[in-house]
């Protein structure tokens, strides 16, 4: 049901905090599932499905940068779907699909951060696929050399969208190329890889870092990035205790975080030019089953992971000390295992 969002924003604006939408993607229909949220007071009401849903399940959800469209990326059908986005209204009429849809069906999602194209992970041959964004499906993109023949499971741009990363299947489970728009020849590998499936990939704030997460010990691969990979980050002091799923760093630089299947469910760690520092404490109230995706406000402020038992996502206020209390639970909740996870831009 729609949110009178504008009166949540005035109030969490006032508080000082951040006001926008949050996004889960889930297994089962409808897919995607969206809320009104502030720092200061939580969760709103849910927001209407839109009238077109995606089909099978939703693996991915991405917000554009000036949150004017909201893309789910999904294992059948298009594959993908795009919709214009209103905070306080919701979802619009689904945008037309591009006219190469992605092999095999959606499995990643990912805008560059200057609006102007937008990255699919697939599951098949090619593996990626990148569309220019106008608002609306255009030219499309894909790589010269098959990356890491294998389905994308995690694409990310770094800050000046001049370089795109998917994370996937078989090694070298990870591949970074530059874009000029268009894609350029593939970095060299990082000399240590990732030891077994890549799964989620992240570009630090600054751009100086990719981080990987993967199946198989040490489960979290960090590389400093100048472009190209440069030699890896020593591991954290203590490690996840599985695979990594989802990975994170907060938009201020200091914290990444780590969404796991084992029974540690989230990792957060302060992140510096040094790497990994100590790991946070649990939070209070632990996600209740694996966790596969993981998110920060713009602000850094809040922390969200969506995991697979209800009530399939969990936020968290998050400050320098790490985790606080953790949110009151939407009043309709998902309804399946949280795949993905993120804020809209919002306002500060």
């Amino acid at each position: 049901m729609r949110h009178p969002h504008g009166l949540r924003a005035a109030a969490g604006a006032a508080g000082g905090g951040y006001s926008g939408d949050i996004a889960i993607a889930q297994d089962v229909s409808p897919g995607i599932n969206v809320y009104p949220f502030s720092s200061g007071s939580g969760f709103g009401t849910r927001y209407s499905n839109p009238a077109t849903l995606p089909s099978g399940s939703s693996y991915s959800v991405a917000f554009s940068p000036n949150g004017a469209t909201i893309a789910v990326a999904h294992g059948s059908g298009s594959g993908i779907s795009a919709y214009p986005w209103s905070s306080g209204t919701g979802f619009g009429t689904k945008y037309t699909n591009p006219g190469t849809l992605p092999a095999g069906g959606g499995r990643a999602v990912a805008f560059s951060p200057n609006g102007a194209y937008i990255a699919v992970g697939h599951n098949t041959n090619p593996y990626l696929t990148i569309y220019r964004w106008s608002p609306g499906f255009g030219l499309n993109y894909s790589p010269a050399a098959t990356p890491g023949n294998a389905a994308g499971l995690g694409v990310a741009w770094n800050p000046t969208s001049t370089t795109i990363a998917m994370a996937h299947v078989a090694s070298p489970y990870i591949d970074a190329y530059p874009w000029f728009p268009g894609l350029g020849s593939k970095y060299a590998n990082p000399a240590t890889l990732p030891t077994s499936f890549g799964t989620s990939v992240a570009f630090s704030p600054n751009g100086s870092a990719i981080a990987v997460g993967h199946y198989s010990y040490p489960y979290i691969s960090v590389y400093p990035w100048s472009p190209g990979f440069g030699t890896k980050y020593p591991n954290p002091g203590t490690l996840p205790n599985g695979n990594v799923r989802g990975v994170a760093f907060s938009p201020d630089g200091s914290t990444i975080a780590l969404a796991e299947e084992s029974f540690t469910r989230i990792n957060a760690y302060p992140w510096s030019p040094s790497g990994f520092g100590t790991r946070y404490s649990n939070p209070a109230t632990s996600p209740p089953g694996s966790c596969y995706g993981v998110t920060f406000t713009p602000d850094s402020k809040v922390i969200a992971v969506s995991h697979d038992s209800s009530p399939y996502i969990s936020v968290y206020r998050w400050s320098p000390s790490g985790f606080g209390s953790k949110y009151a639970n939407p009043s309709i909740l998902p309804t399946a295992r949280g795949w993905s996870v993120a804020f809209s831009p919002g306002a500060p």
